[in-house]
């Protein structure tokens, strides 16, 4: 489990394949900040994007970390396996630690797309268009995450496409994450929120009755 809070900006160094096929991985090498690994162990779980990822090897002289991504993983994330590409990071949620985001899985649910990025005042209009099989997930001032970044949406406009979401990045979002480097066109990991999930869930099992109009006498 994650909170959505990024913990360090990381840079994909290398990717090799795991096979020859389109059926097969990839394995990327992620350069981190000085000091970032000291605390992390193999098989630890790190968020890359957003995406739930367990460390395969560790480079502590070199200042970095293998992971191997699926194709499955591939197909259905946006970013992880661009040469030289920022990552946003985040280390696994231990127990005692601040939730200072929301609960995160690190399960992406969708790919979105940046459909203005830019600054308002002292701050930044960030608008991505979700898929449509996310819109009913999205609310006013609920949460998301993207590519990582436990992120509140200020607005939800639904369209023929999809909805778009509304988000305002303060400059320390912008300066200390990797969502800075954002432009319009980019594709970005999407996470909805996770009583958001459970929540429709219930309502389609009959679990939560809804409200009843009152009948004429």
């Amino acid at each position: 489990m994650f909170t959505g809070i990024i913990t360090g900006v990381g840079r994909i160094a290398a990717v090799h394949d795991l096979g020859s096929s389109s059926s097969h991985g990839k394995r990327l090498s992620i350069a981190v900040p000085d000091g970032y690994l000291d605390d992390v162990g193999l098989g630890d779980s790190i968020a890359l994007n957003g995406a739930c990822m367990t460390v395969t090897s560790l480079d502590l002289p070199g200042q970095q970390f293998t992971i191997d991504i699926s194709a499955e993983s591939l197909d259905k994330t946006a970013g992880l396996s661009d040469a030289a590409a920022e990552v946003n990071l985040e280390k696994a949620l231990r127990a005692h630690d601040r939730l200072g985001g929301h609960i995160v899985s690190g399960h992406v649910d969708g790919i979105g797309t940046v459909t203005r990025f830019a600054p308002v005042g002292e701050s930044w209009e960030l608008r991505v268009l979700a898929p449509p099989a996310l819109a009913r997930f999205l609310a006013y001032k609920g949460s998301i995450t993207i590519n990582g970044v436990s992120l509140t949406v200020n607005s939800v406009t639904d369209l023929a496409d999809g909805s778009e979401v509304s988000i305002n990045l303060i400059p320390h979002t912008v300066e200390n994450t990797a969502l800075g480097s954002l432009q319009q066109g980019s594709r970005v990991n999407l996470e909805i929120d996770t009583v958001a999930r459970y929540v429709e869930r219930m309502l389609q099992a009959g679990a939560i009755p809804l409200p009843q109009k009152d009948k004429a006498p």
